[in-house]
């Protein structure tokens, strides 16, 4: 088979393989490399391929065995906010390297299964077992059967029915719908932009909190978050948001005045407030154009 009688084989499945290679991961480069690694071994391995399972299960098996690996081997990062004295954090977070998934990059399905991509359930993930992960995802999210995904993992189909019964009882419960998303967004915007700290809290569900991979720090409940926004406002730093969207949720490229992008800001909603806030370094992924920000 040539290359592009191959590419033509595996390219509808490369945009949900990089789906799944991010929800076992929860890091976008990471889940990038693991995506070129697995068609280029199915690729070296393509003469081998004898057909007794499908094309898309015989990529996932080698994707999902190759981010197993990969998880036994990563490293977290280590960051600050340069010109800002954080107050005390409540807590320390794990999962250092989270990043977050442009909605650019979601598949149309993907649009169904929302809460799949959220970072709240991708963070949940990373918290589990990876044999867990592995079992929950491709019996839970993407549908395989039990068979199948013995089959993938080299295991029994009692095991893999034990790892997902375990996994399940790990996760949270995902938020409940806002009622009004684009009010909530349209209020945090004003709010942000003017460093009214008091109506930010306003916004606020009363166990808030902030997350900031691969920082470390995390800040939990209202006076916290509260705090945390007054050290980012202090000085008179003031901040510009270039509306996008990550991981199906709201989120905003901040930018200081002088134009310099300084951070990526996620929400996920819970009713009719904001429940969580994650904050990323600046993210190329994104596209964030400091022209549409006004000085």
């Amino acid at each position: 088979m040539d290359g592009d009688a191959f590419r033509e084989l595996t390219e509808p499945y490369r945009g949900e393989l990089r789906v799944h290679c991010y929800r076992m991961l929860g890091n976008l480069h990471d889940a990038e490399d693991v995506l070129q690694e697995t068609l280029l071994a199915a690729w070296q391995g393509i003469a081998g391929f004898e057909g007794r399972a499908s094309m898309r299960t015989w990529l996932y098996r080698i994707a999902t065995n190759r981010c197993l690996n990969k998880r036994r081997s990563r490293r977290a990062k280590e960051w600050d906010i340069p010109g800002v004295e954080l107050p005390e954090p409540t807590r320390l977070g794990e999962v250092l390297w989270l990043e977050p998934f442009p909605d650019a990059l979601l598949p149309e399905e993907s649009y169904e299964r929302r809460e799949s991509i959220s970072l709240a359930f991708v963070t949940a993930l990373q918290t589990l077992p990876p044999r867990q992960v592995a079992v929950l995802i491709l019996r839970d999210v993407l549908g395989f059967h039990t068979d199948e995904v013995a089959g993938m993992l080299d295991t029994t189909a009692d095991s893999v029915k034990s790892a997902l019964k375990r996994a399940r009882a790990g996760l949270p419960q995902p938020p409940s719908r806002a009622a009004d998303e684009g009010e909530i967004v349209t209020r945090f915007v004003e709010a942000w932009e003017a460093a009214d700290v008091d109506a930010l809290v306003e916004l606020l569900t009363d166990d808030v909190f902030i997350a900031m991979p691969p920082m470390p720090y995390e800040y939990v409940g209202r006076e916290a978050v509260a705090g945390f926004c007054a050290a980012l406002f202090r000085g008179g730093r003031r901040f510009s948001l270039l509306p996008t969207r990550a991981n199906g949720q709201p989120a905003f490229v901040a930018y200081l005045r002088t134009g310099q992008a300084v951070g990526l800001y996620v929400l996920t909603l819970n009713g009719g407030k904001i429940s969580a806030m994650t904050r990323f370094e600046r993210n190329d992924e994104f596209g964030a154009d400091r022209r549409s920000i006004p000085a």
